[in-house]
């Protein structure tokens, strides 16, 4: 028998950075065991090009990588979610779509990198910081025994994922 594969959503305003970011992280760390895709409540229509360059940094593979609305993830045919993550405040506070499935949802906030002002550099390590929260919470959640938890335990465990803050220094992995 083989083990169920989970479908993961991740969502954020613009889909365009932190959303994008973590559907690559997942693909990585829950390959075999959970599908990853992201969207938008006002998608940007282009990923941020620091968000390439930072995902590029750790070795992703980018092309094929687009800004879509969580809208296409409501729509008949789409695959039925499992768990919806938001990973921006404004985007936890809105209204989903009535996703297909029953997802589990948790609010797993990490800084808009997108909003950092000032030099190249600066930026640059704001991006880096967003994906190092990402990546710090999709390895402890691809490393969950879904299929042994209950429903409650579960839905603690990820609300609890949602608190994980930077565990790496800056230029982790660069």
């Amino acid at each position: 028998m083989s083990e169920k594969v989970y479908n993961v959503l991740f969502v954020c305003t613009h889909n365009s950075a932190r959303s994008i970011m973590a559907e690559c992280l997942m693909r990585r760390w829950g390959a075999g065991r959970f599908v990853a895709h992201s969207g938008g409540s006002n998608p940007a229509g282009q990923i941020n090009p620091y968000t390439i360059a930072t995902l590029e940094a750790f070795n992703y593979k980018t092309e094929g990588l687009r800004s879509k609305s969580w809208d296409e993830f409501a729509m008949p045919g789409s695959p039925p979610l499992d768990f919806v993550f938001t990973v921006c405040d404004q985007a936890a506070g809105e209204t989903c779509p009535a996703f297909i499935g029953a997802p589990l949802t948790a609010h797993w906030g990490v800084e808009d990198p997108s909003a950092t002002e000032g030099s190249e550099d600066k930026i640059r390590r704001a991006f880096r910081r967003a994906y190092v929260e990402l990546e710090s919470r999709i390895k402890i959640f691809s490393s969950l025994r879904v299929e042994a938890l209950d429903k409650l335990s579960l839905q603690s465990s990820l609300h609890m994922i949602g608190t994980v803050r930077n565990q790496q220094p800056e230029n982790a992995g660069a």
